[in-house]
């Protein structure tokens, strides 16, 4: 029986392109080590020679690190991935990640401990996004003063996070579009609810407090411009959006839109572009005009939102950036901190 081929080991291949085995090393691992050129010629020479990089668990066990590094999605797989926002992030993760031969391992948060995979046992840090629908998981994590941890649109006392200026970015939007005299303004919020509630939130409900939901810190901006121009906000009618889709959005949206003439909002302050591009597809179908008849606000400020028309009026947020300060930190590349991003009121069609 003819025995498989030998495998090229790191130094042979190094020996046979006249360069270190470091400089190897790094055309696989630190590409930012290296000019361009002569990383494509170690890559091209070792596929001839069927030589596929250091061997991961060796290099585990030699140097105590993986090069994985782990991001917890508060939502689940499927989701994020087709989440304008989300996908924009993980964008942002993967770009510093790359260029720092790291590889990112997703992980979601609606999963237990014991469903998640054991590499994540290995991961040389975690990046925590949103808000976890269960804080067990990151209990079961070997988390405290073994690997480094960043949170991004969520706080988790102790840790560096990445977040934006919610509360300053909802009250210039709101007061963007209070210039214009509402008489019945109405909010729908992105998850602000204790307690699942996909309808209009009642005013005994019980709302997430500001350290665990950034909605929290929207609808405080909100109110606060309400209240600038003489309008008591408990007055306003608030809905809350269980999830960021279309499907989820729909039937929330389309009680509203259905409420008699007199009772129906003629502005409405959306938490995300995902609910104000679905009202404002239900508004059409019913024959409501945007903006004459209903004023919308979005927010997030993502490409699907500015390609149709009417253009939405919205936040800009720099998600990709985000993802980035995030892997930065979790790679030592800067200072763990708290770090807030700001945001820019893009001014549409839909309430001008």
């Amino acid at each position: 029986m003819s025995s498989l081929p030998r495998r090229i080991t790191l130094k042979e291949l190094a020996a046979k392109l006249g360069v270190s085995t470091a400089t190897v090393s790094n055309a696989f691992n630190r590409p930012d080590q290296l000019s361009p050129l002569l990383r494509e010629r170690i890559l091209n020479e070792a596929k001839q020679l069927g030589y596929r990089g250091p061997d991961a668990k060796a290099r585990s066990l030699r140097t105590g690190r993986s090069r994985i590094i782990a991001v917890i999605l508060a939502e689940s797989l499927t989701y994020s991935l087709n989440d304008a926002v989300a996908s924009e992030l993980l964008s942002g993760i993967a770009e510093v990640l790359d260029a720092h031969g790291h590889t990112m391992l997703l992980l979601s948060g609606r999963k237990n401990a014991s469903q998640v995979p054991g590499s994540s046992s290995i991961a040389d840090g975690f990046i925590v996004y949103g808000l976890m629908p269960s804080l067990m998981l990151l209990d079961d994590l070997p988390l405290p003063d073994q690997r480094p941890l960043v949170a991004v649109d969520f706080s988790l006392e102790g840790y560096p996070t990445v977040h934006i200026d919610n509360e300053p970015a909802g009250y210039a939007i709101a007061s963007h579009a209070l210039k214009t005299s509402s008489r019945r303004p109405g909010i729908i919020n992105l998850r602000l609810t204790k307690h699942p509630c996909n309808d209009r939130v009642a005013p005994d409900q019980e709302l997430l407090p500001a350290d665990r939901t950034i909605t929290r810190s929207r609808l405080t901006g909100f109110h606060r411009a309400l209240d600038e121009h003489g309008i008591d906000p408990t007055s306003v009618p608030m809905w809350n959006i269980e999830e960021n889709t279309h499907d989820v959005c729909a039937p929330v949206i389309a009680s509203i839109l259905d409420l008699p003439d007199d009772e129906r909002p003629d502005l409405l302050l959306c938490m995300s572009d995902r609910i104000a591009l679905t009202a404002l597809t239900l508004a059409e179908q019913r024959g409501l005009r945007v903006p004459e008849d209903l004023r919308l606000t979005g927010f997030d400020g993502i490409a699907e939102g500015q390609y149709r028309s009417p253009r939405l009026t919205t936040m800009r947020q720099d998600s990709v950036e985000k993802g980035r300060v995030a892997a930065r930190m979790i790679l030592g590349l800067e200072t763990p901190r708290a770090q807030l991003l700001h945001t820019e009121l893009v001014v549409g069609d839909s309430c001008p």
